[in-house]
């Protein structure tokens, strides 16, 4: 069973998300090799190539797994090392492609293969191992057990089998990709007609995808994009037998925190929850001093298990984040536990750098050694476990999705322990599920910008905009003068936003003073909101159904935009 699951898991992997910034090198990978037979005569379609990438992937994102801490160990290597090589691996094949005296260096090795088809198939094997070092996947159960076993030097014949079954799932969407650009170049006429531009293109993608890694520009591509896997991914990874399963992997002893019950509509009481075991470091405490649960008695906790590569994880971070802002004045208390997915997450500079860049500001744990990991008998990334004010386990969910849950019952568990207290309402923020209906998540600054109709190019500076002749569902349109800068457009003379908009309940980020005109554009008459303090959420619409429409927004100078969201 386990085997055919980790076999599922790892398909699911490769149609994510965050496959999606490797697609473009698998595609055009499969389309580089050898355009004609020998005789000149136009190619057949070669499977050789296609498998090769894929194997090479399979074979450096398995060892990567299993071994890639010991092979740092026996080498004395910095924990980054395994990544960075495999981002420099696919910009030099990439300037390869582009300089043909540097690309017939990089092919001598394979210049003595006797068959021309053996020396594609080599030179796909190593555009795999390349893309194997950096392609990092969504965590589910099954890569999560493989890696903390590997992480912990627990490695055994199953747990092998288990990663070559993951990897074997990734490789098949991976290569109907390569295929597809395979076939694509034997038949048509005309690319092989133009191979030397064909190469070129291929090696300016390889080195766009290896700067784009370098320096993470894909994050937010990945937690764009809704998690259309995350309902298949659960329903196969998720179940008690799966678990358990997993579990007989490992030899270490587990608590009572393994067979309680996840996702319940209700609380439970799975005993006292374990204390932080082997923490390496500590971020965002006073003065980054470690905290013990036996001090955060009195306080509603929610320890988060997260990595910050785990695109799932950045997915739910929004609601978390959410919580400990609307919540923590009232005794709730958020406590990230970062065990790491691979080892470039190992360095605590890279995991401050990357807390920064996601907004999380609640206190961190670095879990390098998966002692507290292994201390919740934990398998996921994320997971999060509430505990309540006298130190019991009240909760356990795990994966994205049951948020208004888990929200609900933290509510709970502070009247509980605070009788009487006032409590804030509830967030609201927006969950990126495929099957809704309503608008995306629309941010206004350029750092996450998307959905914008007008015709302008942002430029950092004050510029004039103009509304399209038409606008389309889910796109926002600006007028006038704005200076959109990273996080928030600021408004200047006459400016306005329209928005083609499908949601009950529309809600705005905004900072600065003055007014904002809201015309809901369905025949309400316009009414004005007054912005000042401090930036917050102003709703621009609510209501008991969902309706659609055109919005049109009027702003004084000075206001600033930061996210359209939606319910």
């Amino acid at each position: 069973m386990l085997i055919i699951v980790s076999f599922l898991a790892g398909i699911i992997a490769g149609i994510s998300p965050c496959i999606l910034p490797v697609l473009p090198v698998v595609f055009f990978a499969g389309a580089t090799g050898e355009l004609d037979e020998p005789d000149g005569q136009p190619r057949r379609q070669s499977w050789r190539r296609p498998v090769a990438i894929a194997l090479g992937l399979v074979a450096s994102f398995t060892v990567l797994v299993l071994a890639g801490a010991e092979l740092l160990s026996l080498f004395h290597l910095p924990d980054g090392f395994l990544r960075d090589l495999g981002i420099a691996l696919l910009a030099l094949i990439g300037l390869g492609l582009l300089i043909p005296s540097l690309g017939n260096l990089l092919e001598r090795p394979f210049a003595r293969l006797s068959a021309r088809q053996q020396h594609r198939a080599a030179s796909g094997f190593v555009v795999g191992l390349a893309l194997g070092l950096v392609f990092v996947p969504c965590a589910g159960p099954v890569l999560a057990t493989i890696t903390v076993l590997g992480a912990t030097h627990n490695v055994g014949f199953e747990t092998v089998i288990v990663a070559l079954c993951f990897g074997a799932g990734v490789a098949v969407p991976l290569l109907f990709i390569a295929f597809a650009g395979d076939r694509l170049v034997a038949r048509s006429k005309r690319l092989r007609a133009n191979a030397p531009l064909l190469r070129r293109i291929t090696g300016v993608i390889m080195l766009v995808i290896a700067l784009g890694v370098a320096l993470n520009l894909f994050d937010g591509l990945q937690r764009a994009v809704p998690g259309y896997t995350s309902a298949l991914q659960n329903s196969i990874e998720g179940s008690t037998s799966v678990r358990q399963a997993l579990n007989s992997l490992n030899s270490s002893p587990s608590t009572n925190l393994a067979s309680c019950p996840a996702s319940t509509s209700q609380l439970v009481n799975c005993g006292p929850a374990p204390a932080f075991t082997d923490i390496s470091a500590w971020l965002n405490t006073p003065g980054n001093r470690p905290l013990t649960m036996k001090g955060l008695r009195g306080s509603v906790v929610l320890i988060d298990f997260w990595t910050y590569s785990c695109i799932n994880c950045q997915r739910s971070l929004p609601h978390v984040e959410a919580w400990y802002s609307r919540y923590s004045k009232d005794g709730f208390i958020v406590v990230g536990i970062h065990a790491p997915e691979f080892s470039f997450e190992h360095v605590v500079a890279n995991v401050k750098t990357a807390a920064h860049q996601l907004g999380v500001d609640y206190p961190i744990a670095i879990d390098n050694n998966f002692g507290t990991w292994n201390a919740y008998s934990n398998e996921y990334w994320p997971a999060e476990y509430l505990i309540d004010a006298k130190g019991d386990v009240r909760h356990v969910d795990f994966g994205e999705g049951g948020y208004s849950t888990t929200e609900t019952l933290i509510r709970q568990l502070l009247l509980q322990a605070h009788p009487g207290i006032a409590l804030p309402p509830q967030t609201n923020t927006p969950t990126k599920v495929l099957s809704s209906t309503t608008n995306p998540e629309t941010y206004l600054g350029s750092e996450r910008q998307t959905n914008l109709a007008s015709p302008q190019t942002p430029t950092g500076s004050p510029q004039v905009f103009t509304y399209p002749a038409t606008l389309a569902f889910p796109q926002f349109a600006l007028k006038g003068t704005w200076t959109i800068t990273p996080q928030f457009a600021r408004a200047g003379a006459n400016a306005g936003l329209e928005l083609s908009y499908q949601a009950s309940d529309v809600y705005l980020v905004m900072g600065g003073s003055g007014t904002v005109t809201v015309n809901e554009g369905n025949g309400t008459p316009p009414r004005v909101i007054n912005v000042s303090g401090i930036p917050r959420l102003y709703q621009l619409l609510g209501s008991a159904n969902q309706v659609s429409g055109t919005m049109q927004l009027t702003f004084s100078p000075g206001i600033e935009a930061y996210d359209l969201t939606f319910g």
